[in-house]
């Protein structure tokens, strides 16, 4: 019993900066606290005119990633995970470039917290990944995750998850091709793919059925532009892909990626 109130104790006198982001880049882990980002020789306010998660101007505390980033080079992968289990894979040459899209990560100040997301959900903090001038490098929206607890290093994802490749014999200028490359971009976050992939949020997209054998095609493209339009439930955390996000084009890109892998179900 001493010992459980020992603990509370200890637990009610920790600081509020116990927000803490972990950094995988290579052999080993570094930790940091949200105190030291705040505090961190290159921190500076940044105004976001066209926040993504917020949908207005958003300012924040923040620090350049790239400065995070020790030993990344250009041709490295990194992912970023989120507490409630998004993972965002991310080319880091972009991460890393000075600009004219600059990557920052954004740091919650507990003393000053960040508004809701939404009705009864959660800030974007303790960490989030913004961007300045994001038009520049065509940053989408799943590049701004939020709620981040680790960026790692890993292999490229057609090299960690070879069951969603799509059949190599494919023309290089396939259409499939484009999809695949656009499913990693804007569907790998929160989906996983015959079996494959890290995310934890929304459901596999391949096993047991894909969605192009249950949806009618127009129905699978309301969907995917305004889900609540077709399914609506108040805890939905699937994002509508408007035609500035994903064009036409690269929708029927998506769409024959899906269609082509319903024929190659793992296992199958």
């Amino acid at each position: 019993m001493r010992a459980c109130l020992t603990l509370i104790c200890l637990l009610l006198a920790l600081p509020s900066w116990a927000a803490q982001l972990t950094l995988e880049l290579g052999s080993a882990s570094r930790h940091w606290q949200s105190e030291q980002l705040l505090g961190h020789p290159q921190a500076r306010d940044i105004t976001i005119e066209q926040d993504v998660t917020y949908k207005r101007t958003q300012r924040y505390r923040a620090v350049p990633l790239a400065v995070l980033l020790e030993g990344v080079e250009p041709g490295d992968h990194l992912q970023a995970i989120a507490l409630d289990g998004f993972a965002a894979e991310m080319p880091a040459a972009t991460l890393l470039q000075p600009g004219p899209a600059q990557a920052w990560l954004a740091i919650e100040d507990p003393d000053h917290p960040w508004p809701a997301i939404g009705t009864g959900k959660p800030s974007a903090g303790p960490f989030y990944l913004v961007w300045t001038q994001p038009q520049a490098s065509g940053i989408r929206p799943e590049q701004w995750p939020f709620q981040i607890s680790t960026i790692r290093r890993l292999a490229a994802v057609e090299a960690r998850f070879p069951a969603l490749l799509p059949d190599p014999a494919l023309a290089l200028d396939d259409p499939v091709r484009q999809g695949f490359a656009l499913f990693q971009q804007n569907c790998l976050a929160c989906h996983r793919f015959n079996g494959a992939g890290d995310a934890q949020l929304g459901p596999d997209l391949n096993l047991p059925h894909n969605p192009t054998e249950y949806f009618q095609p127009a129905f699978l493209r309301q969907y995917i532009r305004d889900p609540q339009s077709l399914r609506r439930w108040p805890q939905a955390k699937m994002p509508g892909f408007s035609p500035q996000v994903l064009s036409e084009q690269e929708l029927d890109a998506v769409l024959a990626y899906l269609k082509h892998m319903a024929g190659r179900k793992a296992g199958g």
